[in-house]
């Protein structure tokens, strides 16, 4: 009868490096968990990501100024300047925005500064556009509210991601939030409260209740989505 090879002896967890490695034993050896790897956007990438946000900002900014809504950020501001003195929008939010760059290029930097310009003027030059080319029709008021507000969230993220932001209160919201830690959403919400507010100036109080709504959905949005750590691309 051949002989049998003994059993490999069983190795006791003390001596076992596989089970050390990820043991939650008090006192055993735990191995560090690599962090995952930041890929940074090509230049490419942010020139597409920043025609893309302000891109789906100008046409939200659009379905607003179509039914005489307000909404919060300096795109509001811009909106209530617009209705009260009979201005296009496009050269309104510019103007309005100039201070703010101010702000940025001290404290951002001027490659943020010039990229946040930049998308400024995209919005303009693409509401021009909307204006020019896209026949709107009649929109329900909250449709129209809600959907330019989810837009505008929406362009406002992908700007964001691309080390870019669209001026204004999206700046100090940004200052607040690596400076401080506070939620650049919730920063912005307090800031567009008192914008919108502003709206009861130049429109009904019905339009700017469902403004606020449409305001707080944005901001739900951009305090959902954008928060320091979560997203690795830069």
């Amino acid at each position: 009868m051949p002989e049998t090879e003994p059993a490999a002896p069983t190795p006791s967890p003390a001596h076992d490096p596989a089970r050390n490695a990820t043991s939650p034993v008090a006192g055993a050896a735990t191995s560090p968990v690599a962090a995952p790897a930041v890929v940074p956007h090509s230049r490419l990438e942010d020139v597409l990501g920043v025609l893309t946000g302000t891109w789906t900002v100008s046409f939200g900014v659009s379905l607003l100024t179509h039914v005489g809504a307000v909404t919060g950020g300096t795109a509001g501001l811009a909106l209530v300047v617009a209705y009260a003195f009979g201005l296009p929008f496009g050269v309104t939010f510019v103007c309005v925005n100039l201070p703010f760059f101010a702000v940025a290029a001290f404290t951002k930097g001027w490659r943020f500064t010039l990229r946040s310009l930049a998308s400024v003027l995209l919005v303009s030059v693409f509401s021009a556009l909307h204006a020019q080319f896209a026949s709107l029709g009649t929109l329900a008021l909250p449709y129209a509210v809600l959907t330019g507000n989810l837009l505008v969230g929406i362009g406002l993220l992908i700007v964001f991601r691309h080390g870019s932001s669209l001026g204004g209160f999206n700046i100090v919201a940004l200052l607040a939030q690596e400076r401080l830690g506070w939620r650049a959403g919730y920063v912005q919400m307090v800031l567009d409260v008192l914008v919108v507010l502003a709206g009861l100036l130049v429109a009904a109080p019905l339009l700017v209740l469902v403004s606020a709504l449409g305001a707080a959905l944005l901001n739900f949005v951009l305090a959902l989505n954008h928060r320091p750590g979560r997203y690795l691309g830069a």
